[in-house]
């Protein structure tokens, strides 16, 4: 077993309380989470001389995802309640109940390129209004690069360009492509 290989375990120990590892669900989750792992692992190299902690970093990725079973997006398997735009904020609340609150935050700010109070209310999010936006040296890291990959099975491992990145953030907001911008800047 390799270094990843075993740093990812404990997390994947988590995620098998909440999904059933023989489901398609499980498999687009922890497939996309090693994606995003991979990634946040090679920017850290990029920037290693502002000293990101790669273990939190590769634990946080593989659990950023963990609250989208209970949000409701059917084409990757998804039949919960709430919209897809809340499972930054379950998976928040799943980690916290496990004991591990950092990691919790990283789930609850990753979502698009981090999401402002202001963006919640004047987009008429259905999310707590609070600023949802990455703080954190990791945090940042790991809402870059889970910026690259989606869950789309005929694509789980291929890396999007930025130009894909900007386009799908411009949907929903000048703020989230200057966001991402930013860490572009200091990630690339």
């Amino acid at each position: 077993m390799d270094m990843l290989e075993a740093l990812m375990a404990p997390p994947l120990k988590i995620l098998r309380k909440y999904y059933h590892p023989e489901t398609e669900l499980y498999h687009l989750l922890v497939e996309h989470s090693k994606a995003v792992a991979r990634k946040a692992l090679k920017v850290a190299d990029k920037v290693s001389h502002l000293h990101p902690d790669r273990k939190f970093l590769v634990e946080a990725a593989m659990l950023h995802d963990i609250g989208i079973f209970l949000t409701y997006l059917p084409q990757i398997g998804c039949r919960g309640e709430k919209p897809y735009v809340c499972h930054g904020y379950l998976g928040r609340e799943l980690l916290e109940n496990e004991g591990l609150p950092l990691h919790a935050l990283v789930c609850e700010r990753h979502v698009g390129a981090g999401i402002t109070k202001e963006e919640i209310i004047e987009h008429c999010l259905p999310l707590p209004p609070r600023d949802m936006v990455p703080v954190t040296l990791e945090e940042k890291i790991i809402c870059y690069a889970d910026k690259f990959f989606s869950k789309n099975r005929d694509a789980i491992d291929r890396e999007k360009t930025v130009a894909e990145i900007e386009r799908e953030l411009s949907h929903h907001g000048s703020g989230q492509v200057m966001r991402f911008f930013q860490w572009h800047r200091l990630f690339s």
